[in-house]
């Protein structure tokens, strides 16, 4: 999952970075509207983290045009305003959920997967392929019944292959989801991530292969 967090706040934008990223999401930050404009003109996001109060103006303009252009994205507003009329005045303008700082990150995590559970939302509760099972609200992975720990960038890879059984997941697509604009990713970094999650499923005891497609991606399925 690819967040957009948008907070002029740094130590605060850092902070959410850093424990969503243990958590299992890569994260970038914008500081103003413009900022977060340019964020979204080249990468996808599953779900957005909305300031209002920004240096540019009120996110919640961008909130707005995001609605008027049909966007679907997730959409949850962080703000200090907690009068009944800020929530009310941020909900009308299309966003998802909205949250009041200060907060716990549990909390926070638990509403975006709120949000991300919705009809058209980007995770469904449950992937099961053979004797795989990923529960995607809690990051569980479990092999034939047995709990599997994963690093969070090859969980994000077996996520992604999840949800396309049977299809090519290209090299393009999975860096775009595992790599955030402030990382530095080597040539081979997905190839090595695949290696590596290959050998931990297979010493779990899992007959469930990951195919490469020469110059295209990966494809779950078949045996190991």
């Amino acid at each position: 999952m690819r967040v957009l967090a948008i907070e002029d706040e740094s130590e605060f934008a850092d902070l959410l970075r850093s424990n969503l990223a243990r958590r299992g999401f890569t994260t970038d930050t914008a500081g103003t509207v413009s900022e977060a404009e340019a964020c979204m003109a080249v990468a996808n996001y599953d779900i957005v983290l909305l300031d209002r109060r920004l240096p540019d103006g009120d996110g919640l303009k961008l909130l707005r045009d995001l609605r008027a252009a049909e966007s679907g994205v997730g959409v949850i507003v962080i703000t200090a305003r907690d009068a009944v009329q800020d929530r009310i005045e941020g909900l009308n303008c299309g966003a998802d959920d909205y949250i009041v700082k200060p907060f716990a990150i549990d909390e926070l995590v638990a509403r975006m997967g709120a949000v991300l559970r919705r009809p058209g939302g980007a995770l469904g509760l449950e992937l099961r392929i053979a004797d795989i099972a990923l529960n995607t609200a809690t990051r569980e992975i479990r092999v034939d019944g047995a709990p599997l720990i994963l690093p969070r960038r090859e969980l994000s890879i077996l996520e992604l292959l999840m949800r396309a059984p049977g299809r090519v997941v290209t090299r393009d697509k999975l860096m775009e989801h595992l790599y955030g604009f402030e990382d530095d990713p080597n040539s081979n970094a997905i190839d090595a991530n695949v290696s590596r999650l290959r050998r931990r499923l297979k010493e779990a005891g899992s007959g469930v292969g990951i195919r490469v497609v020469r110059g295209i991606g990966y494809m779950i399925g078949g045996t190991a």
